[in-house]
């Protein structure tokens, strides 16, 4: 494009309502993150940077382009020295601190996501990787810089494209609002499809962004159409943010329509003006301005040192979680006024973005050799190394699985869950074509049949009461990973996986008449669907019903809580990483009035496995060979076997 005739772009004067905004967006997420109970829709503070990111930029983008001040080499720069300061910071001072605490496995792992960080795709990286058998988001110090990743994608994108734009004289306004209406259009259409998809693309993501680009231009063009009822906007802009905070969870589908609440409150509330007066008595005082000034390194900071204390301790206390959350304010304010400021102002600004770019280049050579030579195994682990390879299962191998044989024992080709795409770094939604034939067809030979439905905590009681069970009792198999049962699924599916099973699993049982029906799955049990389960399964005509509870769960995977924690005279039980969460949803199970239903029965799994010393950790005198879960929770074989001896094949030969 021409030159431009000035040398600076054109910047928005300073609004301190703003920060404030941001203050409300980052303590939002550090919350969600440190106590999720305590604000279980703190995730949409992420949304709302996202407006803030795309008013603001637009803003800087339409004025000077409009005023032929805009320079691609001065925005990009401006972006290097705004940017990568902290955050190169925070990637060196995690792997140097993972060095010390990370076994081989989470060290390449980092690796990868470093070098996935500094190329700014880890939203693309992490959307790859994800998958039900993926390790779990607490153990990747990283990946909160998805959202970053996703904003630097849209600043590469969005003022090359503005720049066409201006030179083919089209309209700013309709072209933001082209791409905001097909992003979201996008994002709907995949919410249901493909979460993760939805969740971590930026073609689902750009629209959060445009709705601040929208705001810009009519800030810009038409300020009397967001000037007649500031103080109704602000108000209404809060109350869409507090009901997203309050009514949203983990559960929900997200983004999806959901996301409107955020962006459209941070679009009425930066709307509003800094005048009105809920922004001013709430977003310009002096503390939440502040607060707004550090939000980006706190965001940096707040989530490696909450992830290193439940790597290295499991769950964290109340206090715990406080000291970190205390730890990440003071660096985020050393690194602001030590490490960003800076390097954004005074002299040398060209030599300084060079330099930050050739810093953040040997960081990504870092990262991704780390990630290639196996996450540095050569260091001193106390024997632990050799222990925690017997376990390993990344794909595409999956050596634990291939080892154990846990595609043949826990019936894998029963599953509507596509493995083998997964296996290749392509996990998809849409369902295999077609399961083996003996999960779901009745055999004759056999006087009676027990059919387990639900996901791969289903799967896993396969193995165990395939070895207990009498001669005569058959075994079927409706289960799909990560797909917890579900009764009101009315039609068959070829985009999801997980509507297809239960869709299948209610199919089979109504054609087979099994005499028992298992209902299994890893968490979120809810005793309202439990009676739909039941009501359905009744109409059908089973006569008995078996739902199981949660198996202990730990944080994180129980080889490495061995061998963090419990690696000298590693007890048989013990309280060291267990998840107390799940203690409390057994309760709740356990108390339910399905026990009075005649042929349905609670089986209580948590109190086979604990008792008041502990959970237990092994079986038998081998604490690799004898150890109950592979992983946070799916039981191997020799606890799958103990279980169906001891408990389950009882239950369900009993009449």
């Amino acid at each position: 494009m021409t030159p431009p005739k000035h040398p600076h772009l054109a910047h928005p004067k300073y609004r301190p309502d703003i920060d404030g905004l941001r203050a409300i967006a980052i303590l939002a997420v550090v919350i969600f993150h440190a106590f999720p109970g305590k604000m279980p829709g703190g995730f949409i503070g992420v949304d709302i940077f996202f407006v803030i990111s795309g008013f603001l930029i637009s803003t800087i983008i339409f004025s000077s382009l409009e005023r032929n001040r805009f320079s691609l080499v001065e925005f990009y720069a401006r972006r290097v020295r705004r940017i990568f300061p902290a955050l190169i910071l925070v990637l060196v001072s995690s792997l140097a601190f993972s060095w010390f605490v990370l076994f081989p496995d989470e060290y390449k792992q980092l690796g990868k996501h470093t070098a996935a960080s500094s190329g700014f795709i880890q939203n693309l990286i992490l959307w790859k990787e994800s998958g039900y058998f993926d390790n779990s988001a607490e153990t990747k110090p990283l990946l909160h810089l998805w959202s970053l990743a996703i904003e630097e994608q849209f600043y590469i994108f969005w003022p090359l494209l503005l720049a066409y734009v201006w030179k083919r004289h089209w309209s700013f306004l309709r072209i933001t609002a082209v791409i905001a209406v097909l992003s979201f259009a996008t994002n709907i259409y995949l919410v249901h499809r493909s979460p993760t998809s939805a969740f971590f693309l930026p073609l689902s993501r750009f629209w959060e962004l445009m709705v601040g680009g929208v705001l810009a231009y009519v800030a810009l063009h038409r300020p009397q159409l967001i000037e007649r009822h500031k103080n109704t906007q602000s108000l209404l802009g809060f109350a869409l943010i507090l009901s997203g905070l309050l009514l949203l969870n983990k559960g929900r589908d997200f983004p999806g329509w959901w996301a409107l609440l955020p962006t459209i409150g941070a679009f009425l509330i930066i709307s509003a003006g800094p005048t009105t007066w809920l922004n001013e008595k709430l977003l310009t005082n002096k503390l939440m301005v502040w607060i707004g000034l550090i939000s980006y390194p706190l965001y940096l900071w707040h989530w490696p040192i909450l992830s290193y204390l439940r790597i290295t301790n499991g769950d964290i206390s109340a206090f715990e979680g406080l000291l970190a959350l205390a730890v990440a304010l003071s660096l985020a304010w050393l690194s602001y006024l030590l490490v960003e400021k800076p390097f954004r102002h005074g002299r040398d600004t060209r030599g300084k973005t060079i330099a930050l770019l050739v810093v953040m280049l040997c960081v990504w050579t870092f990262g991704a050799g780390l990630y290639k030579q196996g996450g540095a195994p050569q260091r001193s682990l106390d024997n632990k190394g050799d222990y925690l390879s017997y376990f390993e299962n990344s794909p595409p191998k999956q050596k634990y699985f291939a080892t154990m044989e846990i595609p043949i024992k826990y019936r894998f080709d029963c599953d509507f869950y596509d493995i083998d795409k997964y296996r290749a770094g392509k996990s998809t939604q849409t369902p295999r074509v077609a399961v083996a034939s003996s999960c779901y067809t009745r055999n004759s030979k056999y006087a009676h049949s027990v059919l387990i439905w639900g996901d791969s905590h289903a799967q896993q009681l396969y193995f165990g009461l395939e070895k207990n069970l009498p001669f005569d009792w058959q075994i079927l198999m409706a289960t799909s990973s990560g797909c917890a049962p579900h009764p009101s699924i009315a039609a068959t599916s070829t985009t999801n996986y997980c509507e297809q099973s239960n869709w299948f699993a209610i199919k089979t049982i109504s054609e087979v008449k099994p005499d028992v029906v298992i209902v299994a799955q890893a968490g979120g049990h809810s005793l309202a669907s439990m009676e739909q389960i039941i009501k359905k399964l009744k109409n059908i005509g089973v006569n008995r019903i078996i739902f199981t509870g949660p198996v202990p769960h730990w944080k994180p995977d129980l080889p490495k809580v061995i061998a963090r924690n419990l690696w000298i005279n590693t007890p048989q039980r013990t309280w060291v990483g267990v998840d107390r969460e799940f203690f409390a949803l057994n309760d709740s199970l356990k108390a339910n009035k399905f026990q009075k239903i005649r042929g349905v029965k609670f089986i209580d799994l948590m109190d086979f496995f604990c008792n008041k010393e502990g959970c237990l950790t092994y079986i038998g005198i081998d604490r690799k060979l004898g150890i109950t879960t592979w992983d946070y929770g799916h039981l191997t074989p020799a606890a799958s076997d103990l279980l169906a001896k001891s408990l389950l094949t009882n239950e369900v030969i009993s009449p």
